[in-house]
């Protein structure tokens, strides 16, 4: 167990933090937020390239050291606090849960991120539309997969009936869909976890519309 208070730096509608806060209140640890506003660059000066020379959010800070990237950062939680598992015990379900993280963490978010729907913009000369039409597509076939996981290993959660991993990833995914106005009829079962998991305490926290510098 970890004595210090953890510290986040994130930014309130960032998938990553949005994740990570996630994780966190899963866990039930005492953290505390730094805000970065990306809109206002925060995230490449100095002060916060210190702390992540990548310059990118989230960062959380144990007190010992500065960790990066939320992938390790969720599995660092996992560790550090097993209780409450965010993982199952089986190997083949902590698998199969790791895989339901992967289509969002590695075929969906990477590719719509603030960073590269700038690029699109501003060097590809995309409008809005062309920016929607990018972001609709890679999160349609992303939640295609998830609602046949979920269909296959989901409960009242994506897998089974408590919340793990995959649904600290799923749920920003989600929350960036509705921001796109993405059709979301197709995936009933995603859908019905995803409001299931808004009646718990630990995402209703986490929602970009609460925290502190949400605008």
């Amino acid at each position: 167990m970890i004595e210090n208070k953890l510290k986040l730096y994130g930014y309130w509608r960032s998938g990553t933090s949005y994740r990570t806060r996630i994780a966190l209140n899963l866990k039930g640890v005492a953290y505390e937020t730094h805000p970065v506003d990306l809109r206002q660059g925060q995230h490449k000066q100095s002060a916060f390239l210190q702390l992540n020379p990548q310059g990118l959010v989230p960062a959380l800070d144990t007190g010992t050291a500065i960790l990066a990237q939320s992938p390790a950062i969720i599995e660092w939680l996992e560790e550090a606090y097993p209780e409450p598992a965010l993982l199952p015990k089986n190997l083949q379900d902590r698998a199969y849960v790791r895989a339901m993280a992967a289509v969002v963490g590695c075929d969906v978010h990477p590719i719509n991120n603030l960073r590269i729907l700038q690029h699109i913009k501003t060097e590809l000369g995309g409008d809005e539309a062309a920016i929607s039409n990018w972001t609709a597509k890679w999160i349609s076939a992303g939640f295609d997969t998830l609602e046949t996981m979920i269909e296959k290993a989901g409960g009242k959660f994506a897998f089974g009936d408590a919340p793990t991993v995959a649904d600290c990833y799923i749920m920003p995914q989600i929350y960036s869909a509705e921001r796109f106005n993405v059709d979301l009829q197709p995936y009933p079962r995603l859908m019905a976890v995803a409001s299931h998991a808004l009646q718990h305490p630990a995402f209703t926290k986490a929602h970009p519309s609460v925290q502190p510098d949400a605008d």
